[in-house]
């Protein structure tokens, strides 16, 4: 007679109740209501939507209730949704086993605010339109012109290079895009108008501007300047 090998019984039984525990657990799991929302943002800065405004937006899409089972919450379809959003950069959602559903949210940087006939609106380092917030207003410089949708790529450099430099973002408030598409740029400080022309050459046009700037911070005759051009890539000539 053949003697039982009690120690793979043990293992096929252990088995067997691991199995039984997670498909138990499991069912409890998805069984399981939503109990709270939690909404955080990545960042403190931009606070154009608030906590409130994107629960409302989740509720309404979770049916119009928050108590709903996780295994009836599309994760997807949410982040969907608030990705759509056009203040939102990115969003990502998941739940909790204990019935938490998690948001965690990313806005969108406006780089400048453009007024272009009837329209005010932000645009963001990618080119996207965002709606003026009734929460927020962002600090940022003040274009006026139309912007052409199929030319834009050259002003969204120029705009996202002031935007990254420290100096710059400071320094300059405003932007005019004339209708041969020169740009005549402001500035925080001083009544000069910063004649920069076409959006090429960019990045030296910028490091001259900021070289004249610091060496003409130093003499008074800056507070004389009328224009700053920096048309010629060569050198940065004034007008009193």
């Amino acid at each position: 007679m053949k003697k039982f090998n009690w120690h793979t019984i043990r293992l096929i039984l252990v088995a067997f109740a691991m199995v039984f525990l997670y498909s138990f657990s499991s069912k409890r799991n998805s069984e399981r209501k939503i109990s709270t929302i939690d909404i955080r943002f990545e960042s403190d800065e931009n606070m154009f939507l608030t906590h409130e405004m994107v629960n409302n937006l989740l509720i309404q899409n979770l049916g119009g209730s928050a108590k709903v089972q996780k295994d009836k919450v599309d994760l997807n379809t949410l982040e969907t949704v608030l990705d759509d959003h056009e203040m939102i950069e990115k969003a990502q959602v998941f739940s909790t086993i204990d019935g938490s559903l998690n948001t965690r949210i990313t806005q969108k940087t406006p780089i400048v605010r453009v007024i272009t006939g009837n329209e005010i609106y932000y645009l963001d380092s990618k080119g996207d339109k965002m709606s003026l917030s009734d929460n927020f207003s962002a600090r940022v410089p003040l274009v006026t012109g139309a912007i052409s949708v199929r030319k834009s790529k050259p002003y969204l450099f120029l705009f996202n290079e002031i935007k990254n430099d420290d100096f710059l973002s400071k320094n300059i408030t405003g932007a005019s895009i004339t209708a041969s598409g020169n740009v005549v740029l402001t500035n925080r400080s001083y009544n000069y108008k910063i004649v920069f022309g076409k959006p090429i050459n960019v990045e030296k046009k910028l490091k001259n501007y900021k070289a004249f700037f610091h060496h003409a911070i130093k003499d008074t005759l800056i507070e004389s300047y009328k224009e700053v051009n920096l048309m010629f890539t060569q050198q940065v000539v004034c007008k009193k």
